[in-house]
């Protein structure tokens, strides 16, 4: 453990020496990934016993929260592929199919590129069912890190004769026929993750790559497991993000003690910052290093988290901006591009009101999702 968090802070160095060069280039951070694959830290959550680095999913989201100090796009591409691990480390720890996978990101350094979050309960896209498998074909929008994706584990709807409207998952490799990448990710900010569009034409799904079968548009156990193991990495990142700011926003202040305003913006930030900080762990203490049942309560509770946690890092953001003043309107001073990355979490499952709605159906007694036949 104490080489892998060598690692990390290593990486964390390396990475924010880049971050603003890609941020205005609007390029993906390629060779950050190529470091990743070289170090193992792709394979870094996957058990011991699969060949994997065996890190706990405390210290796989402690790692995403150092690295997005130095560079939240990294951070934040990474996260989603340790959530795509961390759940199949949770299938495998309770019998459900995910060994294989997980061996082969081990033994290959893959990196798993996810269109979940953009999908939801009803998922986009058609399949159709041919021999041995499907025809699927999708436009799947926000695919984070797709240009050093190994494989695409993405899902489609599919109207089933017998069991009824169903989303079926399953993993494509980047190399199958059908798929390729539409370069259209120039966003507000997270702009070095490579989030582009992943066009799907009439890519062959084997029926024996379909991993899970859910009745569309309803909330299943998978999804608290999911959101149990997923909320966290992603959480960590903007966590990370916030910290950096409030870094800057200190060291910035030094100058300026003597400035009676200064004091009260730097304690307010400082308020949000333990808020942010005391929501992740308290998600993480929830994961429980994947031992946990899949209910949703456990799936509600962390969604509130993450509620509290992006509001108070956005405004811890907003507030080093605020106590640092106009040098922070400056690219160099590095708070511009944090101010703009720090609203992406906002789009991350799910989004404030969505949570809410949510929530407060969940504690009414309601389906957590309205039917929406």
């Amino acid at each position: 453990m104490d080489d892998f968090q060598a690692r990390i802070e290593a990486l964390t160095q390396i990475f924010g020496a880049r971050a603003r060069e890609h941020d205005e280039a609007d390029r993906f951070v390629a060779e950050n990934f190529q470091e990743l694959r070289e170090r193992r830290i792709l394979s870094a959550p996957v058990p011991a016993a699969l060949g994997g680095g065996g890190v706990s999913h405390r210290e796989i989201c402690e790692a995403l929260r150092v690295l997005a100090r130095g560079c939240s796009s990294t951070a934040l591409a990474l996260a989603m592929h340790a959530q795509l691990v961390a759940h199949q480390v949770w299938n495998e720890r309770h019998g459900i199919r995910g060994r294989r996978l997980l061996q082969a990101v081990a033994a290959d350094e893959l990196f798993l590129v996810s269109t979940g979050a953009n999908d939801w309960l009803a998922s986009s896209g058609r399949l159709v069912r041919t021999e041995g498998g499907y025809r699927f074909s999708a436009r799947k929008a926000f695919v984070s890190g797709c240009p050093a994706g190994s494989l695409l584990l993405t899902s489609g709807p599919f109207d089933d004769p017998d069991g009824g409207p169903q989303v079926l998952h399953f993993a494509v490799p980047f190399s199958a026929e059908g798929v390729r990448i539409e370069e259209d990710w120039q966003a507000l900010g997270m702009r070095g993750t490579g989030s582009h569009t992943v066009v799907l034409d009439d890519v062959f799904v084997p029926a024996s790559d379909v991993h899970l079968k859910r009745p569309r548009g309803r909330f299943s156990p998978a999804f608290s497991v999911i959101v149990a193991v997923a909320v966290p990495c992603v959480v960590a990142v903007y966590v990370g993000i916030a910290e950096a700011a409030a870094a800057i926003a200190r060291q910035r202040a030094m100058a300026s003690k003597d400035d009676p305003v200064l004091p009260l913006l730097i304690g307010e930030m400082e308020n949000q910052l333990v808020t942010a900080q005391i929501a992740l762990e308290s998600m993480l203490d929830l994961a429980n290093d994947y031992d946990f049942e899949p209910i949703v309560e456990n799936a509600n509770a962390a969604l509130i988290r993450k509620t509290i946690a992006i509001q108070a890092t956005v405004s811890v953001v907003v507030k080093a901006v605020e106590a640092t003043g106009g040098s922070a309107y400056f690219r160099s001073n590095g708070l511009e591009r944090l101010l703009r990355d720090i609203h992406a979490g906002q789009f991350h499952p799910l989004p404030e009101k969505r949570q809410q709605m949510f929530s407060g159906r969940l504690a009414l007694g309601l389906d957590p999702i309205p039917d929406l036949a």
